[in-house]
């Protein structure tokens, strides 16, 4: 149950911000709620948000599984409910989507993948523990571009995730909108 109230007086720009992210996202989404009992906090976001979504050099695969892990290592069961619904929509493999959670132990994972993973978990923690070992084996993978950016995309995760695991925002159920159905 989310710890600060997601309604609001339904004022002109409450209704443009609810209608654009039901357009692009079929609901309203609740850090977006949230967010708008603070137009400056909101307006951040989604700059933030729009810049991001245009970075580019780090393979998309990768990229989903830098987030998801990072949500799951915090534990912000919105992020990782909209996070799978996400990257369904983007392609990534839906079995490397749902075993994130037990990454370890899954065979469904490349060597850079699992290196991907072990770095944002590293990141994540707190205080990071994030070793010379771990850059070293993703530079032998990554250009230094593709490095940053994936630094950068695991630093907003850790920031999305801790903001809505704080507010108390869970799942909006994105995720039971595209799992993989039996084949007839």
């Amino acid at each position: 149950m989310a710890r600060i109230e997601l309604e609001h007086r339904r004022t002109w720009f409450v209704r443009l911000a609810e209608w654009g992210s039901r357009r692009k996202y079929g609901q309203a989404l609740e850090p977006g709620k949230a967010a708008l009992h603070n137009r400056r906090v909101l307006t951040t976001m989604l700059l933030m948000e729009g810049s991001a979504g245009r970075w580019n050099k780090l393979a998309p695969d990768l990229k989903a599984l830098a987030v998801m892990v990072t949500s799951a290592r915090i534990g912000c069961s919105w992020c990782i409910d909209f996070g799978y619904w996400e990257f369904h929509h983007q392609g990534v493999d839906q079995a490397k989507l749902r075993d994130v959670p037990g990454w370890r132990d899954s065979d469904v994972y490349s060597d850079l993948e699992r290196a991907v993973m072990d770095y944002a978990e590293a990141m994540t923690a707190t205080p990071p523990e994030v070793t010379d070992e771990q850059v070293e084996r993703l530079r032998a993978d990554l250009s230094d571009e593709q490095l940053v950016e994936l630094t950068a995309l695991v630093s907003l995760e850790n920031y999305r995730s801790r903001t809505n695991a704080a507010l108390g925002l869970t799942s909006q159920g994105f995720k039971e909108s595209c799992e993989l159905r039996p084949v007839q």
